[in-house]
């Protein structure tokens, strides 16, 4: 007979602790190479598609690709078809700290029965529109609050919490500069 796979928020914890297990034995299977294609349509409106990845050691195709579309909202002069740049952040943002709580919690014994996030962000077009050099072009804040609600104790959500901030790969990414190699061709 077989055995049942012991399962805490979703998350199978004997396949998390053997690809632990896998990547502390060889460290070169944690690395990952993510990929995007993006085309301009028209207008604000962009799509991205991603249909590889390389990690764990090999190239992986997906069967069916996945698309992101991107646009302004009409008061930046946009369709509306999607997201824009600084809503697409926040997303990639909640997503990797849904994982990352998700995971640790399930590592550290803690069911999760509830979990959102409310997420904000500033910029300023004068930026943007090089009207005042003062100005970043770019996001200047990200406010995230999080509602948690699970069985751990006080002192484990505390840890819980302070964990995901140490080992979020998107919070890491958007806290620390990151090189960006842009050519043309």
């Amino acid at each position: 007979m077989g055995t049942t796979a012991t399962m805490r928020n979703g998350v199978n914890i004997e396949e998390l602790n053997a690809l632990v297990s896998r990547v502390k034995t060889n460290p070169d299977l944690g690395k990952f190479q993510f990929r995007s294609k993006s085309k301009w349509i028209n207008r604000a409106h962009s799509q991205s598609t991603f249909d590889s990845l390389y990690g764990a050691g090999m190239n992986h195709k997906r069967a069916t690709p996945l698309l992101l579309e991107g646009d302004e909202p009409a008061a930046l002069l946009g369709t509306d078809l999607g997201p824009n740049a600084g809503e697409a952040t926040l997303h990639a943002l909640s997503s990797c700290l849904s994982v990352t709580y998700s995971y640790s919690a399930a590592a550290m014994g803690i069911d999760i029965s509830s979990l959102n996030f409310e997420l904000e962000t500033d910029t300023d077009l004068r930026g943007f529109m090089e009207l005042d050099k003062n100005v970043r072009p770019g996001l200047s804040h990200i406010r995230v609050k999080v509602h948690l609600d699970c069985n751990g104790t006080p002192e484990q959500v505390k840890e819980l919490h302070a964990h995901v901030l140490r080992t979020s790969p998107l919070y890491d990414t958007l806290r620390n500069p990151v090189d960006i190699k842009v050519t043309t061709g």
